[in-house]
């Protein structure tokens, strides 16, 4: 369930914060009028005098949304409407808390994460897990539609695309392009651009879609093929074109054509066609154990955006296979890490 905060919930934060420094305590919580003025403002006893403290509360504690914040915090302790700014947030991010740190300003979220640093007193602690992830909004972000987009941005991270021409790359509607781009930029992975959208941080972005990623989402049909390796990959690309059926190597297979590392003995390919006839002609035996054909029904066609021909075979596009070694545990991590330095040095 997806916390959220409220006053109540922001004072008991605050508690939370300080309640290991005895000497410590807030004395008073007054009550604002109906005036623009911070969400709160509390006073605290230090050393026999009152320190006022303004904070400012969200339900998001994503960069964009904490930048807002500290803008407005440092506005009113400009006129001196305070001695110390809190930002407050039900949990802040690595990236927000550095904006809030670099401008001065504390920040407390419900996870327990915190950072106050004035006069004398300095309270720190960081490193607690997210206790509510908005799984609503990591369904949007990465959603199928929405994964479409990030392939096409993250194909291309330098170039600036226009809703209209980003919606018909990834074949997604103009509002799905809205809500993508509006999710990235709450964490401020878009270049500040008044033409088009283009990635500030695409590694970022490639870590975060990583954790998220769910290969079970494709169906998947293993089979045992008596041939080696490399001569079952060419079998398979040969029917695939006689048969007219589109197909893209990806996972070891597809690593193999462009950041060679391991050696492996598993062929790894999605197929958008008939598989019962494909495979009727390659004389291939479905198995239940001990596998070394995986052929993958696609969850989404986008796995198929921008695949590319490399000896004599159709690959997905590089993000695509890095996401897909993933789940392959032990030396699939070696190949994924292989994957993605090419990944980063084509950026």
């Amino acid at each position: 369930m997806k916390m959220l905060v409220d006053e109540e919930t922001a004072i008991q934060a605050i508690k939370t914060c300080i309640k290991k420094v005895p000497f410590l305590k807030i004395s008073r919580v007054p009550k604002e009028g109906d005036s623009p003025s911070p969400d709160l403002r509390i006073e605290l006893h230090f050393n026999n005098r009152p320190i006022t403290i303004l904070a400012e509360y969200k339900n998001s504690g994503q960069p964009r949304i904490a930048r807002q914040a500290v803008y407005q915090i440092k506005d009113w302790l400009s006129i001196g409407q305070a001695d110390y700014g809190v930002f407050i947030a039900p949990y802040i991010s690595s990236d927000a808390a550095a904006i809030c740190e670099n401008a001065g300003i504390g920040y407390i979220d419900l996870a327990g994460n915190c950072f106050l640093s004035f006069d004398t007193i300095y309270i720190h602690r960081e490193g607690k897990p997210n206790p509510s992830i908005q799984r609503r909004e990591y369904r949007s972000l990465y959603s199928a539609k929405a994964e479409r987009i990030l392939r096409v941005l993250l194909s291309q991270p330098n170039k600036s695309w226009t809703t209209e021409s980003l919606a018909e790359a990834a074949q997604v509607s103009y509002g799905q392009v809205s809500n993508v781009k509006k999710l990235l930029a709450n964490r401020e992975w878009l270049a500040p651009n008044n033409i088009g959208i283009q990635l500030s941080k695409p590694s970022e972005l490639l870590d975060e879609w990583s954790e998220q990623y769910r290969f079970n989402r494709n169906k998947n049909m293993e089979f045992y093929a008596l041939t080696e390796v490399v001569d079952t990959e060419d079998q398979l690309a040969r029917a695939c074109r006689k048969k007219g059926i589109r197909y893209a190597f990806t996972a070891f297979s597809g690593a193999s054509r462009i950041a060679p590392a391991v050696r492996y003995q598993r062929v790894n390919a999605y197929i958008d066609g008939n598989i019962e006839i494909l495979i009727k002609s390659l004389d291939w035996k479905p198995v239940p154990s001990g596998a070394n054909v995986n052929l993958l029904v696609p969850y989404d066609e986008g796995v198929f955006y921008d695949k590319r021909e490399i000896n004599d075979g159709f690959i997905a596009t590089p993000v695509q296979i890095y996401l897909d070694l993933l789940n392959y545990r032990g030396r699939g991590q070696e190949a994924a890490d292989a994957v993605k330095k090419a990944i980063v040095l084509s950026w």
